[in-house]
């Protein structure tokens, strides 16, 4: 695979529908990105609440794996007020 060096090319050579074709694969790659580290936060921060024993069997005992499964519904339900809140702002 050849390296691409993009810092000397001139996007005003582009036509408009392939500028609109970068930015929408740029705002998807962005949104990948963001919900990555969504995902690695939320594991992270349920990780470190709810996992107090060592893990041996390469099983959670019945505590933690209630801690997890709530710690992770109260995080989608707190991301989806969120939203619903901002949503009701931009109204």
């Amino acid at each position: 695979m050849s390296d691409i060096n993009l810092n000397n090319f001139d996007l005003s050579t582009l036509s408009e529908k392939d500028k609109a074709e970068i930015r929408q694969t740029l705002s998807g790659e962005d949104q990948k990105s963001r919900l990555q580290a969504t995902v690695h936060s939320l594991t992270d921060t349920c990780f470190r609440k709810c996992i107090t024993s060592t893990i041996r069997s390469g099983k959670l005992d019945k505590n933690e794996e209630s801690c997890m499964a709530n710690c992770a519904d109260r995080f989608v339900d707190v991301s989806r007020l969120t939203i619903e809140h901002l949503q009701r702002l931009r109204e």
